[in-house]
């Protein structure tokens, strides 16, 4: 079970759950969320792959790879070039397609931090976690590159075990995404 402490001392608790398909076979996630305890949304309907991508591309900017090597802190380096630019935005969606019920979202921010010693503006970069619950109050979490990388392959390794080890960053359907036929 994933969790962040939020800005205003609240906790959010991100938990996979198993979508099944008609004969009650696992094959990918939901998230439910949890505001210090109390159940707070349902969000991401087959959302496991995104964040299975997600970790790898956290953990691969980490290392400077890309675009993420010009950030000379690896807590500034996400997968991501644009400055301002969301990683993800999970909504919960009915059958019918109506959106409602909760969101939970993330979005890279740009920000500068004055340093006094040598007088010039440094700039950081920060995950914004964002969780809205069915009564639309919020809450955010501010991340680093390297705690938003604990935060998500936390919720796969969790994943990945409702759905009874299957890897999540593989698609089970043979040559699915690929371009390859069978």
């Amino acid at each position: 079970m994933g969790g962040l402490r939020c800005v205003d001392g609240s906790y959010l608790t991100v938990t996979p759950v198993a979508c099944t398909d008609t004969v009650g076979t696992p094959y990918e996630i939901t998230l439910e969320l949890h505001r210090d305890g109390t159940p707070y949304g349902s969000v991401g309907e087959r959302c496991g792959w995104l964040l299975a991508r997600l970790a790898r591309g956290v953990d691969e900017a980490r290392q400077g790879r890309g675009a993420a090597r010009r950030w000379v802190d690896p807590d500034d380096r996400f997968p991501d070039e644009e400055p301002e630019s969301e990683l993800f935005s999970f909504r919960y969606r009915t059958r019918s397609g109506l959106v409602g019920g909760g969101e939970l979202r993330c979005q890279l921010r740009t920000i500068p931090i004055w340093q006094p010693a040598p007088g010039q503006w440094r700039l950081t970069r920060r995950a914004y976690v964002e969780a809205w619950g069915s009564g639309g109050v919020g809450m955010r979490a501010v991340l680093t590159s390297a705690e938003l990388s604990e935060f998500v392959r936390e919720l796969v390794h969790e994943a990945e075990g409702c759905l009874g080890g299957r890897d999540l960053a593989r698609n089970p359907i043979g040559g699915a995404g690929t371009g390859e036929t069978r």
